[in-house]
């Protein structure tokens, strides 16, 4: 495969845009075969490894495409949010096995900085019920209001005004810890799952109330489980008040002329240990006959059903029918909110259940179940064949490649099936293997708007924002967390980011980064700019290169980074001013050569080569 053509700055605007995704990977430095194992040390000797984990077979090490250096780039810019300053030394000082290891168990690795910058947040540690009573919707503070006398006064509108901004900060806070922790973790594999299963589980924030509902679904739901045993991510989702409102759960109940499940008086009295005794030996209840119809205000909702087989677990050519849909959506009715619409607690309601035999994917489901039924489909569908193929397949596309290898996908797959869907091996087959570590794989992804400012803020040595700031950076790139309205999450391959207003943005990005217009970002703190501010231009360009690129970028990008001339944003016609750095009265040759360095900055940070990971 020839990877030499020119990268964004061709004649035609086609070709720019294409040769954006497919940038040259390896000009300016060699990349031959079996150049040695990952992790060696100056002296070529490997690291003592800690971990009770197996190393990965020497047949896989030798196998390895990347130099020894290219490793430690790639596994920081897939594995980690990209290095920042310092981390490229430490991970080859300590050898990148034995770096993946490490990250494969962030409960041993310790996170004061960032507990200690999460520890300001108002609303992290609160409860759905907690925070919606605290920052309740400008919406019902006005129907109050309306209801009380129907007039509403300035003191109202005030009052009205300073709700609806109080009712904004959870949803800022959520973000801005998002961005925040992607910045500051040491546990930065375990962050990059976060943020694969928050897309893979994807609810949208601007349902209703969903936003009160997705602090939990953040820290209670996904995050202990993000590198856990898949079959328990998925039950603790089922069961989550995000993600029963966001689809509707919630309010499934068996249809009209179904059978439920009878409830009984001995299920409200006082425990007695004996009744419990025998209940628990006894036949399962039986079907109840027809609830009333005036009792069933709502049927049976397959949006969850549907989603949980084709985007959750099975995919879309699972092997599924409508009918499965169906059958899985009466197995999860009666899975609903304790407080109904008010959100709450998950909680079992037998008497809307459907309690009829069912049969899901070939399998048979007896009448007369209840919750367990609908804890059976997701064990069925956790242990399923074309799950293990599924999950294989997104997490390999997000680590590997748009179109993962079909052999690491087998073998990926067959570790979920071995392992009982346990993440964390699975994802250990991946990043471990040959293909992670080929030529074809380095740069060979185009990063997500999230992971393009996580990466330039942890690049510049960022000081973590507070505020919504930084998240409302990713919103105007385009990828608004929280923000999907679709179930199915952002995509996963890089053409859905790469258009020419896309480019023009990221290009444009990176300028307000070196100028100082992006909060925490302090060009005259990064430690390269003590190095390079005040030495000639063509060896800032040299410095620049390699403090962010491991020094190779295609010869395109580095005559823009000499001449400070970008043709794509001068055939674009761009607003943008790109020597905004270098115009005004610079005062001294040290003032202009600082004004020249922020403006290599600014044009390195839109290159081709840091849009990819």
């Amino acid at each position: 495969m020839n990877r030499s053509d020119p990268a964004l700055f061709g004649p035609a605007l086609r070709r720019r845009v294409s040769a954006f995704i497919a940038i040259p990977l390896f000009v300016g430095c060699a990349a031959p075969a079996g150049s040695g194992p990952a992790g060696s040390g100056p002296d070529g000797t490997r690291p003592i490894r800690t971990s009770a984990a197996p190393s990965p077979a020497a047949a896989n090490i030798a196998a390895r495409e990347q130099t020894a250096d290219q490793q430690v780039q790639h596994a920081l810019n897939r594995l980690a949010f990209g290095p920042r300053p310092g981390d490229v030394a430490a991970v080859r000082a300590q050898g990148v096995d034995r770096w993946i290891d490490r990250q494969l168990h962030p409960e041993r690795l310790g996170d004061t900085t960032l507990t200690g910058f999460l520890a300001a947040y108002e609303t992290l540690g609160k409860t759905s019920a907690a925070l919606y009573a605290d920052y309740p919707p400008a919406a019902q503070a006005l129907a109050q209001l309306q209801r009380r006398n129907g007039v509403i006064t300035a003191e109202d509108s005030a009052r009205i005004r300073e709700q609806s901004r109080r009712s904004s900060i959870l949803l800022g806070e959520l973000t801005s810890s998002r961005v925040a922790r992607a910045v500051l973790t040491e546990r930065q594999l375990d962050e990059v799952m976060v943020d694969f299963w928050e897309n893979h589980f994807n609810v949208f924030s601007g349902k209703d109330r969903t936003r009160y509902y997705l602090t939990a679904f953040d820290t209670k739901v996904i995050r202990p489980h993000a590198l856990g045993h898949f079959r328990d991510l998925l039950g603790a989702v089922a069961k989550s008040e995000a993600m029963l409102y966001y689809l509707d759960n919630w309010q499934s109940v068996a249809d009209s002329g179904r059978p439920v499940l009878q409830t009984t008086r001995t299920q409200n009295r006082s425990p007695n240990p004996r009744a419990a005794a025998r209940r628990a030996t006894a036949a399962p209840p039986r079907p109840a006959s027809v609830l009333p119809t005036a009792q069933r205000r709502r049927g049976l909702n397959e949006n969850y059903a549907r989603e949980l087989m084709e985007l959750h677990t099975l995919g879309v050519d699972g092997g599924y029918t409508q009918q499965d849909v169906i059958e899985v959506a009466r197995a999860l009715t009666g899975w609903t909110l304790d407080r109904g619409a008010q959100g709450g607690s998950f909680v079992f309601r037998p008497l809307v259940h459907d309690a009829g035999a069912k049969t899901i994917l070939g399998q048979h489901f007896p009448a007369g179940r209840g919750i367990e039924e609908g804890e059976a489909v997701l064990d069925l569908l956790a242990r399923h064949p074309k799950t293990a193929t599924f999950i294989a397949t997104k997490l390999a596309r997000r680590f590997v490649s748009d179109s993962p290898p079909p052999a690491l996908v087998t073998r990926a797959a067959a570790t979920f099936r071995a392992t009982n869907g346990d993440i964390r091996e699975v994802v250990r087959t991946i990043v471990t293997s040959p293909e992670f570590f080929s030529a074809d794989a380095y740069r060979a992804k185009v990063k997500s708007p999230f992971e393009l400012v996580v990466s330039t803020l942890r690049a510049m040595n960022a000081t973590p924002d507070s505020t919504p700031r930084s998240a409302q950076l990713i919103s105007r790139l385009g990828q608004p967390i929280f923000g999907h309205q679709a179930p199915n999450g952002y995509p996963e391959t890089g053409d859905a980011w790469m258009n020419t207003g896309a480019i023009l943005n990221r290009i444009n990005f990176g300028l307000a980064v070196a100028s100082g217009r992006v909060p925490g970002v302090k060009l005259a703190a990064w430690p390269t700019s003590k190095e390079l501010a005040a030495l000639p231009r063509e060896q800032q360009v040299d410095g620049v290169i390699r403090e962010l690129f491991g020094g190779a970028v295609s010869a395109d990008t580095r005559q823009v980074l000499l001449t400070g001339t970008n043709p794509f944003l001068a055939k674009r016609g761009s607003e943008s001013d790109t020597s905004f750095a270098m115009n005004g009265n610079t005062g001294t040759k040290r003032q202009a050569a600082a004004a020249g360095f922020a403006q290599i900055v600014g044009l390195a940070l839109g290159a081709p080569e840091f849009q990819r990971r």
